[in-house]
């Protein structure tokens, strides 16, 4: 690491040569959408690449969403203090919050578990998460695989590798399909408060805190009432209860978000030229602060890669804001908030003025001085 300060690149994650390497597998992908039916027919693709979970019709006016996640390096922390029984949450939320974002309902999943060593009290400890995690999420785990593949994974101790990706399947009237395609300057930008760091830019936070400040797994801090590797396990907050609330009080729900990799700009992930301004985010988890101290790592890098306390979003017509805050606060978000505005200007932007930053897809944010 670099006296500079660190970022998601010097922590080892190329999310610009990724983006590089998507473009072929995405060309390929694309050809395979007539394959199954054609528009009007059942197995036809309504939605191109890009969004969280996509769309395939299966009756009329009737499409089975479809997405697929992972844990990510979130599982090293797990190995690290030898506690396996949350990250079953996080497959859950990361599968399902994406299935939310185009309206839909979750109602399934399945898992893909691969480990360096079938061990019985790992597997039954990632399993009871994954029961807590379908509960929460109020969908049923409908079939899954295991993989014993030792000459390809590597844990932190000898035996202790594993890998889990899950599949969630949920379905939304082909009507009412939400992809952020009719925002207009004035709409409401809502923000639902996240449970820590969720399952994102955990690269960064290990070397940022683990390598470069020097902590320890099990270190306890009494900034974060606990150790640091437990911090790190919080499980990713699941959204379902409150948003499938939001959609069924609020018709004019315009779009959803999921506060993933990519920070903020994940607000640009609609399909509407606009661009937002974030005027009244809430006080990140002390995690952040400690990560971005640790690892001296600019601002603007840490709204890029973290979710900073808002885990999840919804515009609204401005008229609407009011009833959609109180709808989601009854519903188990009690924090949810007005973060902020679409705006016609800046097309492609968020703008944190309070922060002197403007974001944009490929440049991240920067001083907007």
């Amino acid at each position: 690491m670099n006296d500079r300060g660190m970022d998601y690149r010097s922590a080892g994650v190329d999310d610009v040569g990724e983006e590089s390497g998507l473009k072929g597998l995405a060309e390929r992908v694309r050809r395979t959408f007539s394959f199954a039916g054609g528009p009007g027919e059942p197995g036809a693709v309504c939605l191109d690449l890009g969004h969280y979970a996509n769309v395939v019709e299966i009756a009329p006016n009737l499409g089975l969403a479809i997405s697929t996640d992972g844990v990510g390096t979130k599982l090293l922390v797990a190995e690290m203090l030898e506690v396996y029984d949350t990250v079953g949450i996080d497959c859950i939320a990361m599968n399902v919050n994406d299935i939310l974002c185009v309206g839909a309902r979750p109602l399934t999943m399945v898992d893909y578990i691969a480990v360096e060593r079938a061990d019985d009290r790992i597997l039954t400890a990632i399993a009871d998460g994954l029961c807590r995690g379908a509960e929460q999420a109020g969908i049923s785990i409908a079939g899954g695989e295991l993989a014993q593949v030792a000459e390809m994974i590597r844990g932190v101790r000898p035996g202790s590798g594993f890998d889990i990706v899950g599949t969630a399947v949920g379905l939304v009237p082909l009507d009412r399909i939400i992809v952020g395609d009719n925002l207009a300057d004035g709409d409401v930008v809502l923000g639902l408060a996240s449970s820590g760091i969720h399952s994102n830019g955990l690269t960064l936070a290990r070397k940022a805190l683990f390598e470069k400040g020097g902590y320890s797994p099990d270190q306890h801090l009494d900034a974060l009432g606990r150790s640091v590797g437990e911090e790190l396990l919080e499980p990713t907050r699941i959204y379902v209860r409150p948003v499938l609330a939001l959609l069924e009080a609020e018709a004019a729900v315009k779009a959803l978000i999921h506060i993933t990799g990519d920070g903020f700009l994940n607000l640009l992930r609609v399909e509407s030229d606009v661009g937002f301004e974030i005027t009244d985010l809430p006080e990140p988890p002390a995690i952040f602060e400690l990560i971005r101290e640790a690892g001296r790592v600019d601002e603007g890098e840490m709204l890029r890669v973290f979710n900073m306390g808002v885990g999840f979003a919804a515009v609204v017509a401005e008229e609407a804001a009011d009833s959609a805050v109180a709808t989601l606060r009854a519903a188990g978000a009690p924090d949810a908030q007005i973060i902020g505005r679409v705006t016609g200007a800046e097309s492609g932007s968020v703008r944190i003025p309070d922060r002197g930053l403007l974001g944009r897809r490929k440049e991240g944010f920067v001083r907007a001085d």
